[in-house]
């Protein structure tokens, strides 16, 4: 590997810490990043410079609607409409470059190329609360990986109260290179707190997350290791391509494995090839464990530590790459538990936000000018675009009702014409790029709802609200999103 592992005397054994050990491995797994660099632990989420900024500027805005309501309110119809053309434009590139790059191609010949005495050491983290449901596919995937059984370590995070989970997981982890390991009760109840926690025992050169109900391909583990060797030294990650087993279940699963397709497919490659930030996927995240170490790990009080996780692998000087390597997951499938996980997620990306920009102009000189606005429009423009639209889509209603005249007066001729430009070209646009994303990944099946996305932008509006509400008043809490609801994937889901 680039970075030689230089850690293994301050690694615990899963089996024989003592208590106190296992306290002082919790500590850090709590307070690690807050104590070693408070300004990137979203443990408190507005320091009090960026309250009173958000604060003041709620303020000054409120002074000028009283003041000047028709001036105010053309203003801020202006600045949401510049904000869609430039998410919307870069989107739009985004794609491009992803058409011309994307993932790194490894063979399986290539992968398997690698003698066995080569390959790093590999621990995989898999954190599960209150899934027993899923535990035995879980172990089922772990022992279809191509990899030497003697440099693999799994390590199955469990809450130590989950007795259902538990119960579960000793009735099916009977594989020597399983190990189950019980993670203390404590706060916050997050997953990133658990990876922090069996980061403390992991004896890995890399370290990889994998969700309960993941099936990655058998050769992911080979194909990192030989992505790793051809990459600049300063890769810290390498992410696999995330990708839904029940994408036929209900219009929402195929929705949402539409989505990943043209978001995995083509826009992560897309950010790898211009070196901007790149958001982690929650699971098939590879990571130098050297790395993982200096940079502070997970941050168990973000929700979306994933992406977190990748603004400050960027934020540090170091690069994501994506592998062409597929992960099947579960789609939800239930409305209410989808929205429970969408904002969550998009809460995550604005506490990612809000902490980034404790240093702006520090982040403005590691990423650049092009990659800082990037930044801007794609951890705080998703969430509060997609808030927005619900307030555009009922003025919208309005204005064909009845045309009333206070929404005419907000829309002059130099608000309307480029709002409905961005309303007509903006919704065309996405869909037109993912029927090229389905085109190209051979995913007819898939039409219907890559047609039909604009009611998925409304729930995603929906969540982005309900996720911005929790950031005020509950901004670590963890919604847990509810899995086994649908069968494991068959021979021919992986497409």
């Amino acid at each position: 590997m680039r970075v030689e592992y230089e850690n293994r005397d301050r690694l615990l054994s899963v089996d024989s810490a003592t208590e106190a050990q296992k306290q002082r491995a919790l500590h850090r797994a709590v307070d690690g990043l807050r104590e070693d660099d408070p300004l990137r632990s979203a443990s408190v989420p507005v320091l009090g410079w960026q309250r009173a900024a958000l604060w003041g500027l709620l303020a000054a805005t409120v002074v000028c609607a009283a003041l000047w309501p028709k001036i105010t309110a053309v203003t801020f119809v202006g600045l949401c409409t510049l904000a869609y053309v430039v998410s919307m434009v870069d989107r739009i590139l985004t794609f491009r470059t992803g058409l011309a790059a994307r993932a790194i191609v490894i063979s399986d010949d290539a992968a398997r190329a690698i003698p066995d005495a080569d390959l790093p050491d590999y621990t995989i983290l898999v954190p599960a609360y209150n899934e027993p449901e899923v535990v035995a596919n879980l172990v089922g995937s772990m022992a279809a990986l191509e990899y030497p059984r003697e440099k693999l370590q799994v390590l199955l995070l469990l809450e130590a109260d989950d007795d259902v989970t538990i119960a579960a997981a000793k009735d099916c982890a009977n594989i020597d290179y399983v190990s189950i390991l019980l993670v203390p009760p404590a706060e916050p109840r997050t997953k990133p707190k658990a990876c922090n926690y069996g980061l403390q025992f992991a004896t890995g050169e890399i370290v990889t997350i994998y969700d309960a109900e993941d099936v990655p391909e058998p050769l992911q583990l080979r194909r990192v290791v030989a992505a790793f060797r051809q990459l600049p030294d300063n890769t810290a990650c390498v992410q696999a391509k995330l990708a839904y087993y029940n994408g036929h279940q209900n219009v929402l699963t195929g929705w949402f494995t539409a989505e990943y397709g043209l978001w995995f497919g083509y826009l992560l490659p897309g950010l790898m090839r211009s070196n901007s930030p790149i958001p982690l996927g929650g699971t098939s995240n590879h990571l130098l464990h050297p790395v993982l170490d200096k940079i502070g790990a997970w941050d168990p009080h973000n929700v979306t530590e994933d992406a977190d996780l990748g603004l400050r692998i960027a934020a540090s000087g170091y690069q994501t790459a994506i592998v062409d390597s597929v992960t099947l997951e579960e789609a939800n499938s239930d409305p209410i538990n989808w929205v429970r996980q969408r904002s969550r997620w998009l809460k995550g990306y604005l506490q990612t936000w809000l902490v980034q920009m404790r240093r702006p102009r520090q982040l403005l000189r590691t990423l650049g000018f092009r990659n800082f606005v990037r930044f801007n429009v794609v951890l705080f423009g998703t969430p509060i675009i997609a808030v927005m639209n619900l307030l555009f889509w009922l003025i919208t209603v309005l204005w064909f009702l009845g045309q009333p005249s206070a929404i005419e007066a907000v829309f002059p001729w130099y608000i309307y014409f480029p709002s409905l430009a961005a309303l007509s070209i903006g919704n065309i646009a996405t869909i037109y790029m993912s029927l090229i994303a389905l085109r190209e990944d051979d995913r007819a099946d898939l039409l219907w709802p890559a047609l039909s996305v604009p009611l998925f932008w409304l729930m995603m509006s929906v969540a982005a609200a309900k996720g911005t509400y929790q950031l005020i008043h509950k901004p670590s809490y963890w919604e847990k999103t509810f899995h086994g609801l649908a069968d494991q994937p068959g021979a021919d889901d992986a497409t």
